[in-house]
């Protein structure tokens, strides 16, 4: 029988850390299911901090799936990405000569073939790329945050497109909170509120607090357990908090930036890393802190409630931060790294929570 024809999706990722490495391998591992749906994704380049590895003819084929598993490979040892250039049939460029291929390649394949930038990066430094790729006709799919947190004229230039964009993953963990929200919106049904408990490091840390562990040790295990950042300051600070609340509330259209939100940090300023390093705060700074919290644990205890870290968009402003909650309600259920998002409209209240801490407990919503 004919081979059905498959239509080809050029990629270009931008970040090939752990989260960019894990979709370049599960893009290789789907081959065979791709096809079963007449898709073939072809990755034409892959780009880190310092670098971009590019198939030398982007519009003809793409980075071979040996390739690409050898590139994880590197990656995940540390090498950099010209060390794959003995394998052909690719090119090298560094930075900033890197980006301006990228630009390249989404003017000869935008408006053509198509064209998917995906950003698994942590940084702002993409927020021109994108953009630029917007304009060409490409489509953009972010794992990070940070573009969307930027000045609010590039928030509005990315999603200008709505079609052209996805950013499901950049809040709740996966949970279809932005397709929620939109899809409300785009009903005409106003949205007031929106409450949730959207880091799973966080979550994690309030819930085992409820069985009386002490703030530093928690903390420490998590990092144990790869829940935190290398510095646990970057979670403990609620940042990572604080962008994903932008991102819901510049989607309910209130024109703010990060300066508008009140983030509560559960360190002081003088346990902040400009004042000690990472170790020093592990080995002795997280342990000032445990009295604090334990007191702020038990006094919620007594009142029938548990800590949670929270995020609250109304239409009087965005706040991030501890908060009381009953323990029997849908914020006080969390455990683990679970998230929860509630979300109120003038018709009904919508609830959406995910397990995410473990795998075999299905979804539900």
């Amino acid at each position: 029988p004919q081979a059905q024809a498959r239509a080809v999706l050029p990629v270009v990722l931008l970040g090939c850390g752990g989260v960019g490495r894990h979709l370049l391998r599960h893009i290789v591992s789907c081959r065979p299911l791709h096809a079963n749906q007449g898709v073939a994704i072809r990755v034409v380049g892959v780009a880190d901090s310092s670098s971009l590895l590019v198939a030398d003819d982007v519009r003809a084929s793409g980075l071979d799936d040996a390739l690409l598993n050898d590139l994880c490979s590197a990656k995940s040892a540390g090498s950099p990405l010209s060390s794959l250039l003995a394998r052909g049939h690719c090119q090298v460029f560094n930075k900033p000569e890197a980006m301006g291929k990228v630009i390249d390649a989404a003017t000869m394949l935008g408006r053509t073939t198509g064209l998917v930038i995906v950003d698994c990066s942590a940084t702002y430094d993409t927020v021109g790329v994108l953009k630029d790729a917007v304009d060409h006709g490409c489509c953009v799919v972010l794992a990070n945050k940070k573009p969307l947190t930027c000045a609010y004229e590039d928030f509005k230039k990315l999603t200008s497109h709505f079609r052209q964009i996805r950013f499901e993953s950049t809040v709740g963990a996966g949970l279809p909170v932005i397709a929620s929200v939109t899809r409300i919106i785009a009903s005409g049904d106003p949205v007031s509120r929106i409450v949730g408990s959207l880091s799973g490091t966080l979550g994690y840390v309030m819930s085992e607090l409820e069985d009386g562990n002490f703030f530093s040790e928690v903390v420490k295990t998590a990092k144990a357990l790869g829940y935190t950042e290398p510095d646990p300051r970057d979670d403990l600070s609620g940042m990572d908090v604080a962008r994903k609340a932008l991102i819901l509330a510049r989607l309910l259209g209130q024109q703010i930036s990060m300066e508008n939100i009140n983030v509560e940090s559960l360190y002081p300023s003088e346990l902040g890393p400009e004042v000690m390093s990472t170790t020093d705060f592990l080995e002795s700074g997280l342990a000032k802190l445990d009295e604090t919290i334990e007191e702020k644990v038990k006094a919620a205890s007594l009142r029938g409630n548990v800590l949670r870290y929270v995020c609250v968009i109304g239409n009087t402003g965005c706040q991030v931060g501890l908060q009381e909650v009953p323990k029997d309600s849908a914020l006080g259920r969390l455990r683990g790294s679970d998230n929860v998002c509630l979300t109120t409209n003038a018709s009904f209240i919508l609830i959406r929570w995910r397990y995410t801490a473990d795998a075999t407990r299905a979804p539900r919503w």
